[in-house]
């Protein structure tokens, strides 16, 4: 059996949690028969469609990729998830999950030939002719770091697929001896990485390759193609959402993509709610919860739930 499956798919300052006496089984992600959930994804054919981590997949256009792992991190066995656009040959967003399992190190970062690998169950036929990164001036941007991945080899070894890379300068990314707001980023986040084995964060990362949607009006989220093909997104985001014994908590952030030195600035410069990240990607982010709680996590920016 293949380890990744496949399915075609289309501020006020609130309080750090809600929902008091929420379960604290971090693999208990269904909703009860008492909540009504109207925009959770379909699971008829796909299970881990309903894993708190995704968010709403597109009706048609694109492919799911599941990746699994054999070592049983997750209880699923679920290193994370990419939705991918078959038409535009470029990933939406990836959606994965930070425990203090999966934060453990017991690896090494892949390092092989080739360094970027083919997602090797994507049809051919929905990527690229070839690695156009090379020689672009652009990196292969992680979208889940290897990083978050040092827990098995097999997990670091499936963060290197281009399906989980997108277009980033180097001054964005890190690697510009710049610090890079990604590279920032990635660093606080798994400095939230939970302590305790009951607690989640659910993460959703990606660049916009659709049009987006700012106070200026709509725009395109596509920066430029390389070689006329390849998407670099004009921004990039993260979705994240926190749970444990007490409740649940959401912050996202959302970062121009340019390569300016912005190392060092401040995350509370780029952060926002949820919901005004939806606004602006038009991306149902954590649909799975129901629609109450979804409703007031998403509304609330508890920036100093977050420590920001």
């Amino acid at each position: 059996m293949k380890t990744t499956r496949q399915l075609l798919i289309g501020g006020l300052l609130l309080a750090a949690f809600i929902l008091n006496g929420c379960s604290s089984d971090s693999s208990s992600d269904e909703t009860t028969p008492q909540q009504t959930n109207a925009n959770r994804n379909r699971t008829t054919e796909y299970s881990e469609a309903a894993r708190m981590e995704m968010p709403r997949l597109k009706d048609s256009g694109t492919i799911l990729l599941v990746h699994k792992t054999s070592d049983r991190v997750d209880p699923d066995g679920v290193n994370f998830s990419v939705e991918w656009d078959y038409e535009k040959k470029s990933q939406r967003w990836t959606a994965y999950q930070m425990t203090r399992r999966a934060a453990e190190s017991h690896t090494s970062r892949y390092y092989g030939d080739p360094q970027y690998p083919m997602d090797p169950d994507l049809p051919r036929s929905y990527y690229l002719d070839n690695d156009y990164y090379w020689g672009s001036g652009f990196d292969h941007g992680h979208i889940c770091p290897s990083a978050d991945r040092l827990y098995s080899a097999e997990a670091n070894y499936q963060t290197f697929f281009l399906t989980n890379m997108q277009p980033q300068y180097k001054n964005f990314n890190g690697s510009g001896n710049s610090g890079g707001v990604w590279l920032t980023m990635e660093n606080k986040v798994r400095q939230w990485t939970p302590k305790n084995t009951s607690d989640t964060l659910y993460i959703v990362k990606g660049g916009t390759i659709d049009r987006v949607y700012l106070e200026g009006g709509a725009e395109d989220g596509v920066l430029q193609r390389i070689d006329g093909k390849l998407i670099v997104p004009k921004y990039f985001f993260v979705a994240l959402l926190y749970k444990n014994n007490t409740g649940y908590r959401g912050l996202a952030l959302w970062f121009p993509h340019n390569n300016e030195v912005h190392g060092y600035d401040a995350l509370t410069d780029y952060a926002l709610s949820i919901d005004e990240l939806e606004a602006r990607t038009g991306i149902d982010f954590f649909c799975n919860l129901p629609d109450d709680i979804e409703g007031q996590v998403e509304r609330a920016l508890p920036l100093s739930a977050w420590g920001l």
